[in-house]
């Protein structure tokens, strides 16, 4: 069975503007058959083939006239000198295009899991020639199979598509968040452990092992799980090496080997000149809730929901969803998604910042918390107009705290 993904529509769209797509994301985020199943008549080559992958590197320019276009690449970082050879045919294209006239069509399509390696290869050397577009993992909308859009913490535009939401109490999202949203579990319920266990190690050797030693990946694997029970929080460089056994500066560049991946994601502190006192450490979340689960050795929801970290995993939940329905959209997340804390430990969770405009977001995962709202006037040190601010939680409709905060059910993101 397959399940429409939000980003179809993004990729049609860029389908019909450029000559490559480039899909990245972490690995069993469904970017493969993705794009087998909406382009079924595009021939489709990956380089998991070894005859393919031995031919990519020995003679590019023979293994993409062998296969014609349009054409498919899955597992482009294999070979990524292939993306020369891509950038020349597709060039040569353009040129007879100005000769007759005609507006150049989609050639290629381009997949992989290493997200910082082929999204850095693809911007350097096909700037201008391809659409670059990260594929997550089923969101809640995809789950539901219904059509939605951005999320924009606008309360009169969530009030106009409360209809839409389909109520969910604490131990309905505690179950999606248990089971995360990679589309092969999600959909066909095989053995957790097995399929857990597989997708670790095949990252681990497939992924990790070309960026640190082998002898490393036990380490590595430990660290996953260190990480994992830090979801939520800000990260400490030097006590999570001390936790692992490693040093400070290694676990900065694993850190960054997991972003990388898409594993996780860094969420950034806002600042300006305005804000000396901020805490300048980003917070860590993991972008799918099922496998942090597993990592962290969670056999249940219910348990999940019970334990000292169902907070931590109802905010990354929430921030995932969140993630999701931008980058489904076709949108980057650096320039809109931040938090607040300052030495003071006054926090907020999440500030989006949409045309020089702050709407502040607190997420809780009980309801009718009255004092959620109580840091949102700190922001008006940064002299920007400040929203009326959302607290994210299990409610079951959307209400007035006050004039200034809405309680926002965390099943309105992405409709």
């Amino acid at each position: 069975m397959y399940y429409h993904r939000q980003l179809e529509k993004t990729i049609l769209k860029a389908a019909g503007e450029f000559a490559c797509i480039t899909l990245y994301g972490a690995r069993q985020t469904g970017k493969s058959t993705m794009v087998r199943t909406m382009f079924d008549n595009i021939e489709y080559v990956t380089l998991d083939n070894s005859r393919e992958r031995t031919l990519a590197k020995q003679d590019p320019e023979l293994f993409l006239e062998s296969h014609g276009t349009p054409l498919i690449i899955d597992e482009i970082q294999k070979v990524d000198t292939l993306m020369e050879a891509i950038k020349i045919k597709i060039d040569e294209a353009k040129l007879d295009c100005v000769k007759t006239g005609k507006n150049i069509s989609l050639m290629y399509i381009l997949t992989g899991s290493n997200t910082h390696e082929i999204r850095q290869k693809a911007s350097e050397t096909l700037a201008g020639r391809t659409a670059i577009i990260e594929v997550g993992s089923l969101s809640e909308c995809e789950k539901r199979q219904i059509k939605g859009d951005a999320f924009v913490p606008d309360i009169e535009r969530i009030k106009s598509k409360r209809k839409k939401l389909a109520a969910k109490n604490r131990f309905e999202v505690f179950e999606e968040i248990f089971k995360g949203g990679m589309p092969e579990y999600w959909i066909n319920n095989p053995d957790r452990t097995t399929f857990f266990e597989s997708y670790i190690t095949t990252y681990l050797e497939k992924d990790v092992s070309r960026m640190i030693n082998v002898d490393k990946l036990d380490d590595f694997r430990r660290f996953m799980t260190i990480t994992a029970l830090r979801t939520g929080q800000q990260v400490d460089y030097t006590e999570i090496g001390r936790a692992v056994g490693i040093d400070s500066r290694t676990v900065k560049g694993w850190i960054s080997i997991l972003e990388a991946s898409g594993i996780i994601m860094l969420l950034q502190p806002y600042a300006n000149n305005l804000t000396k006192r901020i805490i300048k450490s980003p917070k860590l979340y993991y972008l799918d809730t099922g496998l942090c689960a597993y990592l962290c050795g969670w056999s249940e929801s219910k348990i999940l929901e019970a334990s000292p970290m169902a907070g931590a995993f109802f905010e990354t939940y929430v921030v995932s969803e969140i993630v999701k329905s931008l980058r489904n959209d076709g949108r980057r997340i650096e320039y809109t998604l931040y938090y607040y804390r300052d030495r003071d430990q006054k926090e907020v969770d999440i500030l989006y910042i949409k045309d020089q405009t702050i709407y502040p977001i607190e997420i809780k995962k009980g309801i009718g918390k009255d004092n959620a709202n109580k840091n949102f006037s700190i922001l008006d040190q940064y002299k920007m107009p400040v929203a009326t601010g959302l607290i994210i939680d299990s409610g079951e409709s959307i209400l007035p705290l006050n004039r200034n905060t809405y309680y926002c059910p965390v099943g309105m993101i992405g409709l």
